[in-house]
């Protein structure tokens, strides 16, 4: 069975977005297509590379939509990125483009749409960004693994990937050199 995994770059401080919705703490470069090793580009792309649909919110696919499809500066992970199942969990949406890739599948309905992905043959599916459906989700207990990009800085406000409780179990702690720390968690259910 195919599981649901939620990737988010976080501060220490577990905040995911800062109180005006940015990301100015996130520790990354594009990735172009260098040829030289780096543990974290090359974590990034073993995520990658396990997956093979994304469920994306509305505000996050609006964010989206206009520089992920001509983001030729992120090499490989970009097309990786670009060339994924893409769904977008949308009330008012009819259709959602995704410039000369195929456009993502509207949903109204994230957990059906989730369950039966999971039953489906494939890899991994991720949920990226879109903190307010990720919240909704673990709600319902879809939501089967939890990666957190923890960036060395704090903000002190903003909004937090956990705002409940959640029992956890830690499946991997992992440094590197840009000061990035990634701890995946399973959640227990």
């Amino acid at each position: 069975m195919r599981t649901l995994i939620v990737q988010q770059w976080v501060t220490v401080d577990n905040i995911a977005a800062e109180e005006d919705g940015g990301l100015s703490f996130v520790s990354g470069e594009p990735f172009g297509d260098e040829i030289t090793e780096d543990p974290f580009r090359d974590s990034l792309m073993g995520f990658i590379d396990s997956v093979d649909t994304m469920i994306l919110g509305a505000n996050t696919y609006a964010q989206s939509k206009d520089y992920w499809p001509y983001a030729g500066d992120q090499g490989v992970y970009g097309e990786k990125l670009n060339n994924l199942t893409k769904f977008v969990v949308s009330s008012k949406l009819d259709d959602a483009p995704w410039g000369d890739f195929p456009a993502a599948t509207v949903t109204r309905a994230p957990v059906a749409t989730i369950g039966e992905l999971k039953e489906q043959t494939g890899k991994d599916i991720w949920l990226w960004g879109s903190l307010r459906l990720m919240h909704s989700l673990l709600e319902t207990g879809v939501v089967d693994e939890i990666r957190m990009l923890v960036c060395p800085a704090t903000r002190g406000k903003g909004t937090r990937v956990f705002e409940d409780r959640q029992n956890l179990r830690l499946v991997e702690a992992t440094s590197f050199d840009n000061g990035v720390a990634l701890l995946r968690y399973d959640i227990k259910k």
